[in-house]
């Protein structure tokens, strides 16, 4: 196990065998911890590469604290489900802990082609499952400085702005086993 993992799992309190006996670390790319079900315990959301679960994609696990047996449950499996690679600079996915609970799901491409771009999702624990709340996406064109995109959208009200101007549409409660790259895509005008 790399030393910043076993910290970062010593300093949650919890056993690093309760993450290490379901996900061997050689397969993790990234990983955040915050108390996303705001029970005053650290919790830990993963990215992982495909290993034995089959497909192209890594995959998103999320660990909720269970202190009372002193180890972490897995609470979301979704494999095959973040684009990313470890193997080309600059398409490595990325999870950032918030400071309201909160974390965010980034995928990019800041290498590759003329075509640059960046996507979060800021992913939060409401009603015990955890949903998109948020939809941020910029790009821009390595040839063509006039040809970027940008769009901050707050999916739970429908409202965002983008390098035009705001936007505004249906608010929506969208699981995150559920999302869809087009939901945010469209209301911010991006699928021209």
């Amino acid at each position: 196990m790399k030393p910043w993992i076993a910290a970062l799992l010593l300093s949650a309190t919890l056993p690093a065998a309760a993450v290490a006996a379901d996900f061997p670390a050689d397969r993790i790319i990234a990983m955040a911890s915050g108390d996303w079900n705001k029970d005053g315990t650290p919790d830990l959301a993963v990215v992982a590469t495909p290993g034995d679960d089959g497909g192209d994609d890594n995959g998103i696990y999320v660990y909720v604290a269970k202190p009372e047996e002193n180890r972490l449950t897995l609470a979301l499996s979704l494999p095959n489900s973040v684009w990313g690679s470890l193997t080309l600079y600059g398409q490595e996915p990325e999870l950032t802990a918030l400071a309201n609970g909160s974390f965010t799901l980034t995928t990019k491409n800041d290498s590759i082609g003329r075509e640059r771009w960046r996507q979060s999702l800021t992913i939060a624990y409401r009603n015990f499952d955890f949903i998109v709340a948020g939809y941020t996406f910029s790009s821009y064109d390595t040839t063509d400085p006039d040809a970027g995109a940008e769009c901050d959208l707050n999916v739970l009200t429908g409202k965002g702005k983008t390098s035009g101007g705001p936007v505004a549409g249906k608010a929506q409660f969208v699981l995150l086993k559920d999302w869809k790259d087009d939901i945010g895509r469209s209301i911010c005008g991006l699928d021209n």
